[in-house]
């Protein structure tokens, strides 16, 4: 209820402080109450304590709440949860689609499925998990596409959301065949182009090694349980394939110990839930500036590395797990920080103003980590 409040009260600050034409005022910022509550992971502890700065943080929430569509915000030091908010008429208890943060979490279940050995590794062919479409492939270089180009976005399959008609298939529903129907924009290997599609294959062939077809039932106990996530939805295809690419819903809390881990190398309560190997190459920088849109003078670089995208913030470099509307997992690991942001996932919403709306939510924390300290001065 807090945080609630905290939100409310922030709006109203926004209203005060927009007629005088400006930003925050130091009374603006020590009116607002973003004080975090511990929840399952994490200790609650202060900016201060965990050596941020608080006027930094309090201006952060107070930019939050002026933003139209973002649901919350949390940011964890050194292991604590030193802010938290939620804006918007939303809550803690909000589970929802998280776009393509999704891919990090494919990502992760990958990494699994290698150590596992139920995916051979990073150079086995895609074909390999769908024999059944090997007689209706006509382009020979589909039979070169590997697993780790999948993860590269760098097998050749197209961004569909450049064409009307890759659109309607996005939205439609993807299906393995989808692999043989879809045609290659260029050489596997030879560049990077973002990819839904990839993401969904990688999916499949995940679930067809590894987990007698249903994903969520391989995630659950390799992945989810650790982190004490319980999803309340990760949307199917029509052949009841879990989608790859989006469409999991998670709570922020949920987000922020997948995060977490990461930045832990893998572990939960000392269990080593992902490889920490794996983590390292997922955070390779394997293309760089991948994206194709400026989106603020502080979210730089754009590489991108196996589901996430590696960016440049000032003297900082952070590692991002990005969907639309905005959703983040960033995670700064020189300084010990995630931060977690949620929003209105603007499904099926393309063009000008939703792009603005997403902008806004990636470079409240963007510019929030570029003006940290390049040290750690705490």
């Amino acid at each position: 209820m807090r945080s609630v409040l905290a939100a409310a009260g922030a709006a109203a600050v926004l209203a005060c402080s927009a007629c005088a034409g400006g930003g925050p005022s130091t009374e603006d910022l020590a009116a607002l109450d973003y004080a975090p509550e511990a929840f399952e992971g994490f200790d609650a502890s202060t900016p201060e304590e965990q050596g941020l700065d608080p006027d930094g943080v309090a201006e952060l929430y107070w930019r939050a709440g002026t933003l139209e569509s973002i649901h919350s915000l949390t940011v964890i030091r050194n292991g604590s949860v030193v802010a938290q908010g939620y804006f918007n008429g939303t809550s803690a208890e909000l589970s929802q689609n998280v776009q393509s943060v999704t891919k990090s979490y494919t990502g992760a279940l990958v990494g699994i499925a290698i150590e596992e050995g139920c995916i051979a590794g990073l150079d086995e062919p895609m074909m390999t998990y769908f024999p059944e479409l090997a007689g209706r492939v006509t382009d020979r270089r589909k039979e070169q596409i590997t697993i780790e180009q999948l993860l590269q976005m760098r097998a050749g399959y197209p961004w569909l959301e450049a064409s009307a008609e890759g659109v309607e298939l996005l939205f439609h529903g993807f299906a393995p065949s989808n692999l043989v129907d879809v045609p290659l924009a260029r050489d596997p290997g030879t560049g990077w182009d973002y990819s839904n599609l990839s993401s969904h294959l990688l999916a499949i062939a995940v679930a067809r090694a590894c987990a007698d077809e249903d994903l969520l039932d391989f995630a659950q106990e390799r992945l989810f349980d650790p982190l004490a996530t319980t999803p309340s939805d990760w949307t199917q295809d029509w052949e009841g394939y879990r989608l790859g690419y989006t469409e999991l819903f998670v709570t922020a809390r949920e987000m922020a110990r997948f995060g977490q881990m990461y930045l832990d190398g893998g572990r939960v309560d000392g269990e080593q839930v992902v490889p920490e190997s794996w983590i390292e190459q997922s955070w390779t920088p394997y293309t760089e500036s991948a994206w194709y849109y400026k989106v603020g003078d502080n979210f730089d670089r754009t590489a991108y590395g196996y589901q996430w995208w590696i960016i440049d913030a000032g003297p900082h470099t952070y590692r991002l797990a990005w969907g639309h509307g905005g959703q983040q997992i960033a995670v700064l690991p020189e300084l010990d920080l995630v931060i977690v942001v949620t929003a209105d996932p603007l499904r099926g919403q393309l063009g000008d103003e939703p792009w603005a709306l997403e902008k806004a939510n990636l470079n409240l924390v963007a510019d929030y980590i570029a003006g940290l300290p390049e040290q750690d001065e705490g």
